[in-house]
């Protein structure tokens, strides 16, 4: 799986560009806040819908313009798909897929696949759980459909939930709703419930080795998904959590509220590990990231890395472009030495100055 090019209009800074992409080692290099990041944002958007750092379109659009367009050529399994990519102020943005409008978003999901780095990432071992949520469901939604519309059908009940528990103390006449509602919590939750434990169960199979080469044998880790309630006794739990759910008027039970664990030699680091180890425990999650999605399309992701070599040392850096040496890669960085010094292969070198891209090599 290649991008093979893709177009930009009255996109963040860029009025117009156009890039050619190499299969494999595509590199970005220039100083901070010269438009970098924001092509392999346009990157990862064309193919997910989703900025990785914004969650209005109306940001990703250039300053004083209305709309902005993406349009993205890829190849995968030796068949080209264009993308076509419409974002506007004031509207949903519309897509097309090989000329053919979509009506959903959500249909586009699937047809790319990406895995992103950025260092924000290499914070989502001590941060919050919902980053780490996110990191659970914006990997399955790639891979699987299915699970993208109970992801989306539970979200909407869980907003409505939420909506009659506010209202409810006004309207006694809603605990009838309520009940409706709760069924489809149920019957979307326990779907993603059971989808993610089998999830963390094959990334653990991959991570545990890909760490332990990482630290040379010294650190064994385990993950394991924490889910808030089990998926056979979910409703059990939902109406016993019900008198609090009232009190708090919000929704206090189900997978909204599910986290993963990390333990390195029996230490929960996300709480009691030291800074190095948090960012090993990432770049182990990232990198079997791409294992896992390799089993299971049987091709090959598109690796996004935003300048994060800089925030690793010289032996994870090793690893890691030691790891991504047969995937497409698109990479962001402020020189050339860091890479040159490791002996990375470099095939394409593009310098980003002021939202204007040139290229300065060529394998």
């Amino acid at each position: 799986m290649v991008i093979k090019c893709m177009s930009l209009q009255n996109y963040r800074n860029y009025k117009t560009l156009s890039l050619d992409f190499d299969p494999n080692t595509n590199i970005f290099y220039g100083n901070n806040a010269q438009g970098k990041t924001n092509i392999l944002e346009a990157v990862y958007v064309s193919g997910t819908t989703k900025s990785h750092r914004s969650s209005k379109d109306r940001e990703l659009i250039r300053f004083s313009e209305e709309e902005a367009h993406i349009r993205t050529l890829m190849e995968k399994q030796g068949i080209e798909h264009q993308i076509d990519m419409h974002l506007r102020k004031n509207r949903t943005k519309g897509i097309a897929i090989d000329g053919v409008p979509i009506k959903r978003a959500s249909e586009l999901f699937g047809i790319i696949h990406f895995v992103f780095f950025s260092p924000e990432d290499l914070s989502i071992i001590k941060n919050g759980p919902s980053e780490r949520r996110r990191f659970l469901d914006m990997e399955l939604c790639q891979l699987d459909k299915i699970y993208l519309h109970h992801l989306s059908n539970y979200n909407k009940v869980v907003l409505q939930r939420n909506k009659i528990l506010k209202e409810i103390a006004f309207r006694p006449d809603y605990r009838d709703v309520l009940e409706v509602l709760d069924l489809q919590l149920v019957k979307y939750g326990t779907q993603l419930i059971t989808r993610r434990r089998r999830f963390a169960e094959d990334l653990n199979g991959i991570i545990r080795q890909i760490h332990s080469q990482l630290t040379g044998g010294i650190e064994k880790m385990i993950l394991e998904y924490e889910a808030n309630t089990d998926e056979h006794t979910f409703a059990d739990q939902l109406a016993r959590s019900m008198e609090r759910d009232l009190r708090q008027k919000t929704t206090t039970t189900g997978p909204h509220r599910d986290d993963l664990s990390f333990v390195v030699n029996g230490i929960d680091i996300r709480k009691f590990g030291s800074q190095g180890q948090q960012r090993t425990a990432a770049l182990s999650l990232k990198l079997s990231e791409i294992e896992l999605v390799k089993k299971v399309i049987h091709d090959t992701p598109v690796l996004l890395l935003d300048d994060v070599l800089s925030e690793l040392d010289s032996s994870r850096q090793n690893y890691l472009l030691n790891s991504i040496q047969n995937v497409q890669t698109m990479l962001t960085c402020t020189g050339l030495d860091e890479l040159i010094d490791h002996r990375f292969s470099i095939h394409k070198v593009y310098r980003v100055v002021d939202g204007k891209v040139t290229v300065e090599n060529e394998d």
